[in-house]
């Protein structure tokens, strides 16, 4: 098995496919852990991970602390609320302090696209994006990626439609990246203003003219939240409005192949994004990325520690 040569992990972008396949294979193995009465191994026992997170975060942050736990790592929690960011400090400073305590990984949200690449310069320990603006979120993408192959028992060849803020969302550039490398077909759509210029540089894609075209005959279907505190209010009419043209109904999810799989990287705006027949439906795997978000995220933590799957 090929050794992860990473200290830090921050894009997919900045990942080949052989070590995606490695993080996915070590999550796949990291699960019997998860489905065990004590979810306990001493693998990172010893071992300092502090979250640092400047936004918001329910699925993420929760997660990364489960995950490090379940490793035996010590934890600590850090919010900007409660932090020395409201008396001014800089990123570098607070990063300088922390790396002070001897932290073995920082994971970090930041709404500043790319402030993991300036944190990574700063300190001698390793950085995990936990996402940082419209950049990645790398996690997510993982466990998108895990969560697609459970189902299918591969990625390559697959019809992923993405729908929606493609502008604003990392989610969705974590995705492309990771999908298109392992030989995933992707087709985006979404509102004009919300489709970014150049839209191509992010990865092999096929931009699509309406919702319905995109999800036609697709194995999968990613649908994103509306990123509302990124954006300004005239990028749609109005919630309605958006929910008629691309929100995802038990009308239009026929378009897409019988039994195509339903994703959301949460939180869902219910009856915006996506109906709640469709969330609660059959199809729907959203629950299932939640649940393996904690192996992912065990796995990055255990191998930008330097661990390797025997």
């Amino acid at each position: 098995m090929a050794e992860f040569k990473h200290r830090n992990i921050i894009a997919l972008r900045d990942l080949t496919k052989e070590d995606i396949e490695l993080l996915l294979a070590t999550a796949e193995n990291m699960r019997e852990i998860n489905s065990r009465d004590i979810k306990k191994v001493p693998t990172l026992r010893g071992k300092t991970i502090i979250n640092l997170f400047y936004e918001a975060s329910t699925r993420t942050r929760t997660s990364f602390e489960i995950a490090a736990k379940r490793l035996s790592a010590d934890t600590v929690n850090i919010s900007p609320s409660t932090s020395s960011a409201t008396k001014g400090e800089t990123l570098a400073d607070t990063a300088l302090n922390l790396l002070a305590m001897k932290p073995d990984i920082i994971v970090m949200r930041h709404a500043v696209s790319g402030a993991h690449y300036h944190l990574a310069k700063k300190v001698t320990c390793s950085v995990v994006n936990a996402g940082d603006g419209a950049h990645e979120h790398p996690s997510q993408g993982l466990l998108d990626l895990l969560t697609i192959r459970d189902r299918f028992g591969r990625l390559d060849g697959l019809k992923v439609a993405i729908v929606g803020d493609i502008t604003h969302s990392r989610v969705a550039r974590s995705d492309i990246q990771g999908l298109t490398k392992m030989g995933s077909h992707i087709y985006l759509a979404g509102p004009p203003t919300m489709m970014p210029p150049a839209v191509e540089r992010l990865g092999s894609v096929t931009v699509c003219a309406t919702m319905r075209e995109a999800i036609q005959d697709a194995d999968v279907v990613v649908m994103l939240r509306i990123q509302q505190e990124r954006q300004g209010k005239t990028l749609m009419p109005n919630a309605r409005e958006y929910s008629r043209y691309f929100g995802l109904n038990p009308e239009n999810l026929k378009l897409a192949k019988p039994g195509a799989m339903v994703m959301h990287p949460g939180p869902i705006n219910r009856g915006v994004e996506m109906s709640s027949y469709v969330v609660n439906g059959n199809q729907s795997h959203v629950l299932k990325q939640v649940e393996n978000g904690v192996a992912v995220r065990m796995a990055m933590l255990y191998h930008v520690c330097g661990g390797e799957l025997e």
